[in-house]
């Protein structure tokens, strides 16, 4: 590591942001809201999307003043997703906020700066059309008309498409209504994944060839580093839902709490989620302090272990609910299933464990 000097508790912004997005959180992101999408209904996610968005502002979180955002940093989106792990809640702020706006901050054309600007104005929402897998730019070759598992093409206006030309890749905008958007059964509904059919060659430029194949790398890098954020907020849900059941649930007479093992169960889980939370805090404040290389150690190595510690964190928490957390009315399957969609998306954990090896030299 290079001694990057990154704070890892919340400052006074910090604090402020992550009460206000709780509390508007608390008051519209019902669990039982949220588990409708999984029976087809996503009239949750515009109403989520709108408020979070155009009244708080914070779609444009990342893009600068000068485009007419918060010019805000990437500490502050982690912020803002540790909250959304929080309440699982079914928002394109990762893809859109994070990922799409990353692409276009590469080195917009005109067009991405128009873009950037409604996009931060919450008047746009994109997606970036690549699989959710997907770590590397992926373009769409001459004759290639499909990309499948795109995350977050369901509620974008605006697709963000990479295509491979003589020149290299240019990231063209293509509009929703010119592409065929086939919505797939997802493990996590509330970040359903589609596939996505269109014609390369439609749209406008909005990053340059000779820009656009780094500028997909660094969304999909601000894309792993951030959802380390996600990942953390859901296993601290976890974590703290466990231990509150557990200290009223009463089993022969006793309250299931006060048994050892399952204090050591739990004590293991919080210095791992604290771990987690540190490690997600440090990819978020190396990428908003600009440190290519410390940025990509530090989002390999929270990709990595926050990936599988929110599905260890998710498992936990059904498992010692008992019978309850089995069932479909307790909201634990919702934080299960974002964990374990989460765990695949930019990269599996051990994939960034190999790149982190070759990086430092193991």
């Amino acid at each position: 590591m290079s001694g990057l000097e990154v704070e890892l508790l919340d400052n006074e912004l910090d604090a402020d942001l992550r009460a206000t997005v709780r509390s508007f959180l608390s008051e519209r992101c019902d669990p039982t809201q949220v588990v409708k999408a999984y029976d087809g209904d996503s009239s949750l996610t515009p109403v989520l999307w709108k408020g979070l968005a155009a009244e708080l502002g914070l779609a444009g979180l990342l893009v600068p003043e000068s485009y007419g955002g918060a010019g805000a940093s990437a500490r502050e989106a982690a912020v803002v997703l540790e909250e959304l792990g929080r309440s699982v809640a079914p928002v394109p702020f990762l893809t859109s906020a994070v990922v799409a706006t990353s692409v276009l901050l590469a080195a917009p054309t005109e067009k991405g700066v128009e873009l950037l600007g409604g996009l931060a104005a919450g008047e746009r929402t994109a997606a970036l059309v690549v699989p959710l897998t997907a770590t590397t730019a992926q373009p769409l070759e001459p004759g290639e008309t499909t990309v499948r598992s795109v995350a977050g093409a369901l509620e974008a206006d605006t697709l963000l498409v990479p295509v491979a030309t003589p020149a290299g890749v240019e990231v063209r905008a293509v509009s929703a209504d010119q592409a065929t958007i086939t919505p797939v059964s997802s493990l996590d509904m509330t970040r359903q994944l589609a596939d996505v059919r269109l014609d390369p060659a439609a749209g406008e430029v909005v990053v340059a060839a000779d820009h656009g194949a780094d500028g997909v790398r660094s969304g999909l890098l601000a894309g792993a580093a951030l959802m380390a954020s996600e990942q953390v907020g859901v296993a601290q849900w976890c974590l703290t839902t466990t231990v509150d059941y557990l200290k009223v649930r009463r089993q022969f007479g006793r309250i299931v709490g006060g048994y050892q093992a399952l204090k050591h169960r739990l004590a293991d889980l919080y210095t791992s989620v604290e771990g987690a939370g540190a490690a997600a805090r440090y990819a978020a404040g190396a990428l908003a302090l600009g440190d290519p290389e410390e940025t990509e150690i530090a989002t390999h190595v929270a990709a990595a272990y926050c990936g599988d510690l929110a599905v260890t964190a998710a498992e936990e928490a059904v498992q010692l609910h008992g019978g309850i957390g089995m069932t479909w009315e307790h909201p634990a399957h919702l934080y299960l299933k974002r964990a374990k969609a989460d765990q695949i998306a930019y990269g599996l954990p051990g994939l960034h464990r190999d790149r982190l090896g070759a990086l430092v030299d193991i």
